[in-house]
């Protein structure tokens, strides 16, 4: 049966990247009916936004997304394409697989985490006061009656943190633990600071996990949890975060395994999933075929996982992984020297996925 999946190319070096991870995905063998569909800087020309409301349907209606990245234009009001689609189909679960793949760059071996981030939550939520207005200055005055002083020429951003919101994302990274048959989640938080915020996400966090007594549960401070990470990754599994704890912790782990051009990303919810690499756009490098596609690639293997596609899922991580290994046909910044006249460009590195598939 035909999958229909909605591919946004992106821009920058997205449409390069988007073209490569097409070819491979469809290598596999998987039958895909792609609803190809454009957002970001090069769309604000046309429609006048980065986002027409024609891409949010296509998810809607396909319930799979994989998107190349998008530049999101400077001064039209938007924060970020990526967090506009995440809030507008309620794609509440960010999933990060941080792995380790033999012959990428890392001064670690065997890293084999994954980040589950509150996608919807937490300062990223957009309740922000600009310095300086009235309604800003109403709020300074009702804290500083209320809750303490507040400087006048402060701006203010709100922290919310729900009930309801953490059992879903703490709940979602127990079911991951489960079908994936992973052995430990770890609940990250500042609750000893912030006790009415990350202290009921903490709180949560450990109600659902009595409902998991087949899955280890620890919790971690934040800060000790960073510093743990980068002194002993490997008694860590599946760590779940609110929303700014797990931006930054996940490019933390991405760092561990080789950085963002070998970290895919998933954003998942009830309605719908989109796939992503986690990295920019790289404008500077439009057209040159040099960026590594491999992180759109790992993120096409977990749309497959996502599709109940296993095993072409597993054949295609496997593809990309070995040509990685072998070291010959890749990108400059997966070889040992980054001027190596040897490496190859995004194209030619699809090419030999492509070959070992369908060896």
């Amino acid at each position: 049966m035909a999958h229909h999946v909605t591919l946004i190319p992106g821009d920058g070096v997205g449409p390069e990247l988007a073209e490569v991870a097409r070819r491979c995905i469809e290598a596999t063998g998987a039958e895909i009916v792609w609803d190809i569909q454009h957002a970001g800087e090069d769309v604000m020309k046309e429609k006048g936004t980065p986002l027409p409301e024609g891409v949010i349907e296509s998810i809607r209606k396909n319930k799979v997304a994989i998107k190349s990245p998008v530049t999101t234009p400077v001064g039209t009001g938007f924060r970020s394409v990526n967090v506009a689609l995440r809030k507008a189909l309620d794609l509440y679960a960010c999933v990060r697989p941080c792995k380790s793949y033999e012959g990428v760059n890392s001064r670690y071996k065997n890293i084999d985490l994954v980040i589950v981030r509150e996608n919807t939550e937490d300062l990223y939520a957009g309740i922000e006061f600009q310095k300086g207005t009235t309604e800003t200055q109403d709020l300074i005055d009702w804290l500083s009656k209320h809750n303490g002083k507040v400087r006048p020429d402060s701006g203010i951003s709100i922290k919310p943190i729900s009930v309801s919101g953490t059992e879903r994302i703490v709940s979602y990274a127990f079911e991951y633990a489960r079908k994936n048959k992973r052995r430990k989640v770890t609940a990250v938080h500042k609750a000893n600071i912030m006790k009415f915020s990350d202290g009921l996400f903490l709180e949560v966090a450990r109600t659902v996990a009595t409902h998991y007594s087949d899955i280890e549960f620890e919790d971690r401070i934040v800060d000790n949890m960073c510093m743990q990470l980068v002194q002993k990754p490997e008694q860590f599994d599946i760590l779940v975060l609110p929303n700014l704890y797990g931006d930054i912790v996940s490019d933390l782990c991405a760092g561990l395994v080789g950085g963002l051009g070998v970290a895919p990303g998933a954003n998942i919810g009830e309605q719908g999933a989109l796939f992503e690499a986690t990295h920019g756009s790289a404008p500077k490098y439009k057209g040159l075929n040099k960026v590594n596609p491999t992180a759109l690639l790992l993120s096409g293997v977990l749309m497959l996982r996502h599709l109940g596609e296993g095993e072409r899922a597993n054949r295609l991580e496997q593809a990309v992984a070995g040509v990685i290994r072998e070291g010959k046909f890749v990108t400059y910044d997966l070889k040992k020297d980054r001027n190596d006249p040897t490496a190859v460009g995004t194209r030619e590195m699809g090419d030999a996925i492509i070959r070992r598939l369908k060896g």
